[in-house]
C-alpha cells in the first residue's frame, strides 16, 4: 500500500484578500464558488495552481511529492466543516480535505483522505508536520469507497477534538489542543504520482456545539 508523505518538499500558501458573508442559512461562511467572491487565495507557481473553474475551486499539482493549500480569512472556534471533492486527476495516491485552526503557514490542523481508502488527520506545529491519527503515516479504512466520483468530506474542529467523517460516515477522532481556533481552507497533496487535479465545492462552516 502506498503511504502519502507526511508532508511535501515544497508548499504554496495563498492568502485569501477579503472575506466572504456568512450564509442566510445560519452558517458561519459559505461558498459554492460560481464566482470569485476574493474569500480564497489563487495563484499559479508553474508546480501547482489553485483556480476557480466552472462554479468550482480547482487545485492542480504537477509534481510528486508536493503539499498545496489555501485559506479563507475567517477567524473560527469550535465548527463543523464540510465540503464536497471530487478527485479527478491522473495520480492515484493524491490525498485532499480540510485544513482548520489555521494560524499561520506553519500552525494548523489539516484532516484529509485519498481516493485510494486512505485517510489523515495531522497537524504541523512551529512547521514540523506530524500525523495524529495514526503511526506516522496515512491510516487504510473500509468505510471510504474506492475511486468514487466524489466525496463528501465533514470535519469537526473545536471542544479540543478533531473529528474526519466521509459520506456522513465518522471515519476517525483524535483529541487535540495545540489550536484552538483560527482560519479555515483546503489543500491537496501528492505522494509517488504527479498530475493530482481536485475539484472542490460547497464549502459550509456551521458552529459545533458543546
Amino acid at each position: 500500500m502506498r503511504n502519502k508523505l507526511l508532508m511535501a518538499l515544497t508548499a504554496l500558501v495563498i492568502v485569501a484578500l477579503a472575506c466572504a458573508l456568512p450564509g442566510s442559512d445560519g452558517s458561519l461562511f459559505k461558498d459554492d464558488f460560481s464566482r470569485e467572491s476574493g474569500a480564497w487565495g489563487t495563484g499559479d507557481d508553474g508546480t501547482a495552481s489553485v483556480t476557480y473553474e466552472d462554479e468550482n475551486l480547482v487545485f492542480r499539482i504537477h509534481e510528486n511529492t508536493q503539499f498545496y493549500w489555501t485559506t479563507a480569512e475567517e477567524d473560527l472556534q469550535n465548527v463543523h466543516i464540510e465540503v464536497t471533492a471530487r478527485d479527478v486527476g491522473q495520480a492515484a495516491d493524491a490525498g485532499f480535505g480540510i485544513l482548520c485552526n489555521y494560524v499561520d503557514d506553519q500552525n494548523f490542523y489539516y484532516l484529509g483522505i485519498g481516493s485510494d481508502q486512505l485517510y489523515v488527520i495531522a497537524k504541523a506545529e512551529n512547521d514540523d508536520f506530524r500525523i495524529i491519527s495514526g503511526e506516522d503515516q496515512w491510516s487504510f479504512s473500509e468505510a471510504l469507497p474506492l475511486e468514487a466520483d466524489s466525496y463528501q468530506i465533514g470535519a469537526d474542529c473545536g471542544n479540543f477534538k478533531l473529528t474526519l467523517y466521509v459520506n456522513g460516515v465518522e471515519i476517525a477522532s483524535v483529541e487535540d489542543d495545540t489550536f484552538t481556533r483560527g482560519n479555515v481552507g483546503l489543500f491537496a497533496i501528492t505522494a509517488d504520482d504527479p498530475e493530482a487535479e481536485v475539484r472542490f465545492d460547497d464549502f459550509v462552516v456551521t458552529q459545533l456545539g458543546e
